[in-house]
């Protein structure tokens, strides 16, 4: 694990990233960076303040509600959960990781992967370049990272995944973080329908989903709208993921959140505000390619 103290990246030549997913990354990054100084942090990424010097970055999510509150914390519980995810998945076989939609995670860099793990990181080539200036020849800690410059929302990335080095017979562990419910639902059909083509048996998947029950819910619709007003949105939502899932060959489970002790402990402080529909209004959901 690398030291935090770290000096800080220059800005990058031309730091300016893509429009729109990318500052969501760059609100995780925020997350990130502010978790690093508390005692015993739940995620340590010694590069997300760079990021954000790097980009000049110090605005957060639009509005002021409570789920707006909520979220620096829920980005940190969210990274948790996949990490401890993938690094599962890894132990069992999954020597492949992709990571569609990567943005800025350093995964590949701060994990403690099992020996032989290739990480893949698919993402639109500009948020990869600026990136890489930040991490500036940093050794990843996976045996291997591959990066493959196709942005999953608009591009056919199969292709490119395969002349990196992407073994389709080889287990894999596939992680959508919050790519999938800011695309429209045909596009999430092509991305999800390519991730299950190049699995093998043994396979598994991680992905955030947003629940459409809770999406007009008083805690939810303000977050939605001032998302609008800076051309994001949340464009993908289901109400069963379980069957979502099944239907396009994986077998889903979604995390009871609450029966994970670093949960409760970083959201205790939000439980007024949960009601049952605002404590449900994503779902982490893991599963497995079906037999």
């Amino acid at each position: 694990m690398p030291d935090i103290a770290r000096p800080q990246s220059p800005p990058a030549p031309d730091s300016t990233l893509p429009d729109g997913l990318a500052r969501v990354a760059l609100w995780t990054a925020a997350a990130h960076a502010a978790e690093c100084h508390r005692d015993t942090p739940y995620v340590l990424d010694p590069w997300a303040a760079d990021f954000l010097h790097a980009a000049g970055f110090t605005s957060g999510p639009p509005g002021d509600g409570p789920l707006q509150r909520l979220l620096p914390d829920w980005a940190v519980v969210r990274t948790r959960f996949f990490d401890e995810h993938l690094s599962d998945a890894a132990r069992s076989g999954c020597r492949q990781v992709v990571l569609l939609g990567a943005g800025l995670d350093t995964r590949a860099f701060r994990l403690d992967w099992p020996t032989g793990v290739h990480v893949f990181e698919v993402e639109d080539p500009a948020v990869l370049a600026f990136k890489d200036h930040v991490l500036d020849w940093s050794p990843p800690s996976c045996g291997r990272r591959s990066v493959v410059g196709v942005d999953p929302a608009t591009g056919a990335w199969a292709e490119e995944l395969l002349a990196a080095g992407f073994d389709p017979r080889r287990p894999t562990a596939w992680l959508c973080e919050t790519l999938l419910y800011h695309l429209r639902p045909h596009a999430v059909e092509a991305v999800v329908g390519t991730m299950t083509e190049l699995s093998a048996p043994g396979s598994t998947f991680g992905a955030e989903c947003v629940n459409a029950e809770s999406a007009s819910s008083s805690f939810v619709a303000p977050f939605l709208e001032a998302l609008a007003a800076t051309g994001i949105a949340w464009n993908w939502q289901l109400a069963e993921p379980q069957r979502w899932w099944a239907g396009h060959g994986w077998d889903a489970r979604v995390a009871d959140l609450f029966t994970l002790p670093y949960v409760v402990q970083r959201l205790s402080p939000y439980l007024p505000l949960l009601t049952e529909a605002a404590a449900k209004c994503v779902f982490l959901t893991t599963g497995t390619l079906r037999d």
